[in-house]
């Protein structure tokens, strides 16, 4: 089967033609904003992909580019009038092409490490973790750094090994209850994702602590796995969807009003499940009913009142990067802010165009290092003019992203990023 025939048969004419090329995704798109090229803005995207399926080309290699520079961010569906998901038909195009393409032995070796054997199994993120641990504790960083080995990688890789988070201690449990403080408002079930559980551990934890002083009965199924976005966004789409199946039926054996997410990529993936599977005779109806569940945490707080709560911190400035996935697809800015006004002592900064990718759209920064750190320096621009000394981002990848600019810009002992959980947490105990 050709990919012509195969984006006639999976990306329906109708949405694509619901784009009237007005041209209000242009400010909301990054890598336009960047590059002033209509190749690389949604509505051009759109084109290519509407050039394809009329058969208008006949070589991919620079719809496939376009479509590799691609944040993903979906900045350009809340701004568009007519209410494209261009997001459902990126990931299609780009599975398209996943599964025609051809790759090198080495290509090939890297996916199959990381989408097969590593994302997908929890335990192998474990041990994977545990290296880094290992790395971090036993003095091999510090000899590492100190032989100068990591100047022999890019400049922004030897940030980014910087700015990795220390390794938790912590170990992690298996399925658990854990209860709420005072009485019972409502029982939730945790989703821990695969980053949040390994690299950054501490913050489910805090994510938990939060929602057990709010009322909440929390419970955390141990069968659940990673969400899959990181296999949706790279092409893998049948990864996805076996990930997401895991995740329904881990799910399923849970009674309760929620699903809390606190990683906002993660948390619009899961929403997005009922369209992964929306083919799916099976699935199809189970998707739709495990969607109707999801809730970010900071929502989730909001509404159970947390912000009526002692939330107390050391004056300090401080402002919010958002999740582009949070914002775009969950459709949540508003409470993250509202938890933040809470806390006494924290003045709050809006940063100009927060609502604006930071540039780590999963492993965009090391898939398009260039077009990344192009748009974190100009996203750090905007958080030096706030003078904040705290960055609060409710996404792992953010929250790494953000740090790396903190180290580019020689930062490191005047700003700090940190997710929004450990942030309330912390103003929470604070005495």
């Amino acid at each position: 089967m050709s990919i012509q025939t195969d984006f006639q048969d999976r990306i329906e004419e109708n949405e694509l033609l619901n784009c009237m090329r007005c041209g209000f995704c242009l400010p909301a798109c990054p890598t336009y904003i960047e590059t002033q090229n209509e190749v690389h803005s949604p509505r051009g995207r759109i084109a290519l992909m509407k050039a394809v399926r009329d058969g208008e080309i006949e070589t991919y290699e620079q719809v496939e580019e376009s479509l590799n520079v691609c944040l993903g961010c979906r900045a350009c569906e809340p701004a568009c009038p007519a209410g494209v998901n261009y997001g459902h038909m990126l990931e299609e195009a780009l599975a398209i092409f996943n599964e025609h393409h051809q790759p090198s032995m080495k290509e090939k070796a890297a996916r199959r490490t990381a989408f097969n054997h590593l994302f997908k199994n929890q335990k192998r993120m474990e041990q994977a973790t545990s290296l880094l641990s290992f790395y971090q504790k036993s003095g091999l960083q510090k000899t590492t750094r100190k032989l100068g080995f990591m100047k022999l990688f890019p400049k922004h890789m030897q940030q980014m090994e910087r700015v990795l988070p220390k390794m938790s201690k912590r170990k992690r449990e298996p399925e658990a209850h854990f209860p709420a403080v005072g009485g019972v408002k409502a029982t939730v079930a945790m989703f821990r994702g695969c980053l949040m559980d390994t690299l950054f551990r501490e913050t489910n934890r805090s994510t938990i602590q939060l929602l057990n002083e709010a009322g909440c009965d929390v419970v955390v199924p141990d069968t659940q796995g990673c969400c899959g976005a990181l296999h949706g966004h790279s092409g893998e789409k049948s990864g996805a969807t076996d990930l997401a199946k895991k995740n329904i039926e881990a799910f399923e054996s849970v009674d309760c009003d929620y699903i809390i997410t606190n990683a906002g990529g993660c948390g619009a993936f899961l929403h997005d499940y009922d369209h992964l599977l929306q083919d799916d005779d099976e699935w199809s109806e189970r998707a739709k009913a495990f969607v109707s569940k999801i809730v970010d945490f900071t929502t989730a707080l909001v509404d159970l009142d947390f912000t009526e709560k002692s939330l107390n911190i050391e004056n300090h400035r401080v402002t919010y990067q958002d999740s582009c996935h949070l914002r775009n697809v969950m459709g949540v800015s508003q409470a993250p802010r509202q938890l933040i006004h809470a806390v006494s002592g924290a003045h709050f900064i809006e940063m100009k165009k927060a609502d604006h990718c930071c540039g780590s759209a999963g492993i965009y920064n090391l898939t398009q290092p260039e077009m990344s750190m192009q748009i974190l320096d100009h996203k750090m621009e905007s958080m030096m003019e706030t003078n904040a000394t705290t960055i609060i981002t409710t996404n792992p990848g953010c929250l790494l992203q953000m740090r790396l600019g903190i180290e580019r810009e020689g930062l490191t002992d005047s700003v700090r990023a940190v997710h929004l959980a450990d942030y309330l947490l912390e103003a929470l105990n604070h005495q």
